[in-house]
């Protein structure tokens, strides 16, 4: 299921890099954030340097756009990736999430593709084994600790897991492509505020150890008419702004039938904009502080309306129960 707009968050050619193996097409869009964890195997397998990731020098200081020099054309054959710096951070596994600050080049005539992450602009979340990103990015920090820098050469063909790379920069599949990443920080999985008193009216939430919810509805209680959230979790981050991009866990439930119909849970955080998302869930997310577990119940005006979601199983009165779990939030 997906929200309005494919979410994965990042503006400017970024986000063809970050989306570079999913449809642009909204069509069938539900309410749920769009990243989806593959089945990537658990152990550890990253990229061995080479040659052609060796030639490719890069100074600067962390935080700042490094500069980035190779002698062009570059010509890749397999995936490469030499550390510049390795940090003293935890390891980057299958199904981990970090922030990153990159900048990636056409290795081919130098060109530069992106560059983001640097003097405030945001920073880009990448989850290993995310089959909304290329798979370029996902070698890119894999098996490497949090706080190193990381230079990845490979085929854009490659790079792009087979996908056709062209609407980044007319890249050519037989390009080769550079990317320098800075691994900033590991982005926790579940909020970590503290608990608040349960509400009267709302559903109740248990949670595993991990941090999954179940939701439980009385039969007793009837849907609101509005949109109500409650606060389950109270973190200490930053607040959440209108129109900012928020990573988050999530589960979605229909209040008809008691059931999931997505959750981001067992296949990897989801980051969006709050304008890309349905009004509920929205309003939820706005307002609040990063570390937060809130709960919404959207009724259909702030939902899918009249029309519903067939592809959900959500009909057009029917309440949607959100339990979301507010990991970061950059503007």
């Amino acid at each position: 299921m997906r929200l309005k707009i494919p979410a994965v968050l990042v503006v400017s050619a970024a986000a063809l890099l970050l989306a570079g193996c999913t449809s642009s097409s909204t069509s069938g869009s539900t309410a749920s954030p769009s990243a989806t964890t593959g089945s990537a195997s658990k152990a550890c397998s990253a990229p061995k340097s080479g040659s052609v990731s060796d030639a490719v020098k890069v100074t600067g200081d962390k935080g700042a756009e490094p500069t980035v020099t190779f002698s062009k054309p570059l010509k890749a054959t397999d995936t490469e990736r030499s550390y510049v710096s390795k940090g003293a951070g935890a390891e980057v596994k299958s199904g981990s999430t970090v922030d990153v600050a990159l900048v990636a080049y056409n290795g081919t005539s130098g060109a530069k593709l992106t560059s983001n992450g640097y003097a405030g602009s945001a920073t880009i979340p990448i989850t290993v084994g995310d089959s909304t990103m290329i798979p370029g990015l996902t070698q890119a920090v894999e098996c490497a600790p949090v706080g190193s820098r990381l230079v990845t050469t490979a085929t854009a063909k490659s790079a792009w897991g087979g996908a056709d790379p062209s609407t980044v920069g007319s890249l050519k599949s037989t390009d080769t492509v550079v990317f320098v990443v800075d691994i900033l920080d590991a982005v926790p999985t579940k909020a970590n505020g503290t608990p608040q008193p349960a509400q009267a009216g709302f559903p109740t939430v248990k949670l595993a150890s991990d941090g999954k919810p179940t939701v439980t509805i009385p039969k007793s209680l009837t849907a609101p008419t509005e949109t109500k959230v409650e606060v389950l979790k109270k973190g200490n981050g930053e607040t959440v702004a209108s129109g900012d991009s928020v990573t988050v866990q999530y589960q979605g439930v229909n209040w008809r039938t008691g059931k999931v119909f997505d959750q981001s849970w067992g296949r990897g955080l989801s980051t969006l904009q709050t304008s890309q998302v349905v009004p509920g869930f929205a309003k939820a997310l706005i307002g609040q502080t990063v570390g937060s577990q809130v709960l919404a119940v959207i009724p259909p005006a702030d939902g899918y309306g009249s029309a519903g979601q067939s592809q959900a199983g959500i009909k057009g009165t029917d309440t949607l129960v959100f339990v979301i779990d507010i990991l970061q939030t950059q503007r």
